[in-house]
């Protein structure tokens, strides 16, 4: 169980709030808007009505004191980055911050974000690859250039072992696990006989995911 102080009860905050809640976790949440607040007390441990940009409120949360600070704020770009920065400057452990675009997280990163979140471009991306593609179920973008998917099996795979297919000499990708009839099995070796009604949990780079699987 951790310690997060939350900042922003949007709705971006406001479903962070629900998650780390049902994760068991330990939820300072804060926003100017009584209403929000209010509304989300049955969800986080406390909760204060203030202006982040103020730094001696933020000061009288002992932001040092939480085990990492997420600055949830995504109608008010200024207000972000100076609670941002007043969040390291008064020595948070780890700042995490919502950006929408790409040059945000670059002031973000400068003033004191040890990692930016993009919300709205994460899940724009992972509706994209999911809907366009009938075979794909799922993708967890890693880093910049590694993925996770879930994949049905291609049909001329179905009745070959992962050892027959050979796909990580070829390229480069790793099967992980593979699900049938909602059973998931890790323990994937190179006798494990692929069936046409699974699906496979599969990493790599995603060029290589997206040659292999024409995304």
């Amino acid at each position: 169980m951790k310690s997060i102080l939350l900042i922003g009860l949007g709705r971006f905050g406001k479903h962070i709030a629900q998650q780390l809640n049902q994760l068991g976790h330990e939820v300072m949440a804060v926003d100017k808007d009584e209403a929000r607040v209010s509304d989300m007390m049955k969800y986080v441990t406390n909760a204060q009505i203030g202006d982040s940009t103020n730094k001696d409120f933020l000061q009288s949360l002992g932001v040092a004191n939480y085990d990492v600070c997420i600055v949830a704020i995504g109608d008010d770009f200024q207000s972000s980055l100076e609670t941002t920065y007043y969040l390291k400057e008064l020595g948070a452990r780890l700042v995490v911050s919502r950006a929408e675009r790409d040059g945000q997280a670059q002031f973000l990163l400068r003033n004191g974000a040890d990692e930016v979140v993009y919300p709205e471009k994460q899940v724009a991306k992972w509706a994209a690859i999911r809907y366009s593609a009938d075979h794909i179920l799922d993708y967890i973008e890693l880093d910049d250039t590694h993925s996770i998917l879930e994949v049905s099996v291609p049909k001329s795979w179905a009745g070959r072992s992962v050892g027959q297919i050979d796909i990580r000499k070829k390229y480069n990708i790793n099967i992980m696990a593979v699900k049938q009839n909602g059973k998931m099995n890790v323990n994937v070796t190179p006798d494990t006989v692929l069936t046409e009604d699974s699906t496979m949990l599969v990493l790599g780079e995603y060029r290589s995911l997206q040659k292999c699987f024409r995304i």
